[in-house]
């Protein structure tokens, strides 16, 4: 997916279930076993979940993310929280547009996170490899890389479950996929109706398109070594367990 744009716009009403605190709750777990960060930055930063809730706790947040729409209303979420400025009496947040195959900033940071499947998102394993190694470069020695992603499981489930309806007032969807079992990728084929600002009765159509690619849990553990993290571990589902092929989620936790 190269970018979004007025998807970005109905994200948070499509994403109101989605289990941010249970990904906050993991980071802040992690860091308790493997040390505390000053700055992190957030690869596939979206709209802003997760950033705006870890510079309120305190962390100095990068969020990066390709799309400009997703950025922009990540910077209106933060202008409106209920404390204003006061939100951020010790954290503080800035949002930088780049690809995560190789992102940059302009020092390294104490850790990295991605969370919410952004990597089933790049579809080649050689871009894999580069978010690998832009992230490596990218942490202080003994920083840490969180993310999550889909089992390979998990998009034959999706296939099996389909179709899924959401019907609420103010943005519904139709959402399909297909999978494409040689390469474990899924299209996510997305009709969504989202109720025009200010009007009761009317409604506006848009079709989305989202593919994500699933990759076998071992290869991307070998390929984190490979980057040069001399620390990998891989849990399932948000709990410090080791993952199988019954998790739905996998959690890596790589150090440098």
């Amino acid at each position: 997916m190269s970018s979004y744009g007025k998807f970005a716009y109905v994200y948070d009403a499509l994403m109101a279930d989605m289990p941010y605190p249970d990904w906050l709750a993991f980071a802040e777990t992690a860091w308790g076993k493997y040390g505390k960060p000053r700055t992190v930055a957030e690869l596939g930063c979206g709209t802003g979940s997760l950033t705006i809730p870890l510079a309120g706790a305190g962390y100095h947040m990068t969020g990066i993310d390709l799309s400009s729409d997703m950025l922009s209303v990540a910077q209106r979420k933060l202008e409106q929280q209920p404390q204003g400025r006061r939100f951020l009496r010790e954290g503080s947040v800035q949002w930088v547009q780049q690809n995560m195959k190789e992102w940059e900033l302009p020092e390294p940071v104490d850790a990295v996170i991605s969370f919410c499947d952004c990597l089933n998102y790049v579809l080649e394993e050689q871009d894999i490899r580069s978010v690998f190694s832009s992230t490596y470069d990218g942490l202080k020695p003994g920083g840490t890389f969180l993310f999550d992603v889909h089992h390979p499981n998990t998009l034959i489930r999706y296939e099996e479950e389909q179709p899924f309806v959401l019907d609420e007032l103010d943005v519904s969807y139709i959402w399909t996929c297909e999978l494409d079992v040689p390469r474990r990728e899924i299209e996510h084929h997305l009709s969504i109706f989202a109720r025009e600002e200010g009007r009761s009765d009317t409604y506006r159509r848009f079709e989305e398109t989202h593919t994500q690619r699933a990759y076998d849990p071992e290869w991307m553990k070998q390929e984190l070594l490979a980057a040069g993290f001399n620390e990998v571990s891989v849990y399932a589902d948000f709990e410090w367990v080791a993952a199988d092929d019954s998790a739905q989620r996998l959690f890596y936790v790589a150090v440098k």
